[in-house]
């Protein structure tokens, strides 16, 4: 790849992808001369990253993508004090093994995105606490924190926005630190850039300043640089990357494939033009292909199942994304009993995760009678709570089973399938129940 392409490549990406916030100057230009280490923290704080960290991990994507060499920083050493940056509070310390599970969950995530064997521009993962942790405080004071004055950390928004409400010499000192990676960095891995999200640039270029400072100035030439993407928010002004459950995580234990995909598949028309170009690796002539036809058929929602699927396949698997598409064809499509015939024994758990279930014995099914039978008496009432509510809703034809209706009350329950040898999918109307038979 030319070094002209590593350039146009990377920024001109970002640029139309919306991606592209701010960067100081001379860093296109850089760019250009040859490829680049650069890198960006992830605050190890959760055991999962979350949503909200796929557009700067999406920033290394790119940059690997067009030549370049990435470094994954996690902060084993920061994520002991958090970073301050327009947080309203100081945040709980975490402990060492906490912080230690953490990493080893960052450190796979990152693995889905990043290529870590593929030559000179393989990406590596660094831990900040592997530096730190040899380094005094008196050293550190006069190593670091004699070279940016008081009125230069003052002067960061991080800090001015909680003046008022107070922020402790731990949080204060953070820029400082991570000031320090960078320098580090720069030294030991011969990183120039740092990226991140817009509210980074503070922290961003107090590590380009202590550079500057600690390495000198030949006659105006940078040694290192800054890039930040934009902050994802939604087109109502609200912040992207939020459920009705909270985050939304990378990790399936945290956040399943299925409420993963879901989040996706219910983004907004308006929302969805951005966050194709974000998320996504499609290129722009896919895009505006994908936005021509969505035009067309607005109901067929073609830019959100194309969000859904790139997302969901790259973070989970392509065998992940495709359960989720048969459980919402299943939840609230227009399955039919094949559909509900090729699903997998371990895949009904997976799907029907969340969903009203009961649990009937295999005497109890094999002596049932008839369907109201089922959904009333051998059920407990957990479907229906009597005999006669039961008959009521097969009478207005609310009632399926195996998305096939039930025409009558007393229609045997043989007339249907016991699914994988054990499950019953009653449709109550436009709600489901699990009937597991064991």
């Amino acid at each position: 790849m030319s070094t002209a392409n590593m350039s146009s490549g990377f920024i001109e990406e970002l640029r139309w992808r919306g991606m592209l916030h701010d960067m100081m100057p001379g860093t296109d230009a850089q760019l250009a001369q040859q490829s680049m280490a650069g890198y960006i923290g992830f605050d190890p704080t959760a055991a999962s990253l979350h949503i909200g960290n796929l557009a700067t991990i999406m920033l290394l994507v790119h940059f690997q993508r067009a030549g370049h060499k990435p470094f994954a920083l996690v902060g084993g050493a920061t994520g002991m004090i958090g970073d301050p940056s327009f947080k309203a509070s100081e945040r709980s310390f975490l402990s060492e093994d906490t912080l230690r599970h953490n990493q080893e969950g960052i450190r796979r995530q990152l693995a889905s995105f990043l290529d870590f064997d593929c030559g000179e521009n393989s990406a590596e993962m660094v831990n900040n606490y592997d530096w730190f942790k040899e380094i005094g405080f008196l050293t550190f004071l006069r190593d670091v924190g004699k070279f940016l004055s008081v009125n230069y950390m003052m002067g960061k928004d991080s800090v001015k926005n909680r003046l008022e409400t107070g922020i402790s010499f731990t949080e204060f000192s953070y820029q400082l630190l991570q000031g320090y990676d960078f320098y580090w960095l720069y030294k030991h891995k011969g990183v120039r850039l740092q990226m991140g999200g817009s509210d980074q640039w503070g922290n961003i270029t107090t590590g380009t300043e202590l550079i500057r400072r600690k390495e000198g100035d030949d006659e105006g030439y940078f040694k290192a640089f800054a890039l930040t993407t934009p902050l994802i928010t939604k087109s109502d002004g609200t912040k992207f990357g939020k459920s009705e459950g909270g985050n939304v995580w990378l990790d399936p234990t945290m956040t399943s494939p299925y409420q993963f995909y879901q989040f996706w598949i219910n983004q907004s028309d308006e929302d969805s033009h951005r966050l194709l170009r974000v998320f996504t690796l499609y290129t722009q002539e896919e895009i505006e292909e994908l936005e021509s036809r969505h035009g067309q058929a607005p109901h067929l929602r073609i830019m959100q199942k194309a969000l859904a699927e790139e997302v969901t396949t790259r973070v989970h698997s392509a065998r992940d994304y495709q359960l989720a598409v048969k459980a919402s064809e299943v939840l609230f499509g227009k399955a039919t009993l094949e559909t509900l015939r090729g699903i997998e024994a371990d895949e009904f758990e997976t799907i029907f995760e969340g969903v009203p279930q009961s649990l009937v014995s295999r005497s109890d099914w094999d002596a049932c009678p008839t369907v109201t039978e089922l959904l009333s008496t051998v059920t407990q009432g957990e479907i229906y709570a009597s005999k006669g509510e039961t008959r009521r809703a097969i009478q207005q034809n609310a009632v399926s089973i195996n998305k096939v209706k039930v025409t009558g009350a007393e229609q045997p329950l043989s007339d249907f399938d016991l699914l994988q040898d054990r499950f019953v999918l009653v449709s109550k109307g436009k709600k489901n129940h699990l009937v597991k038979v064991e």
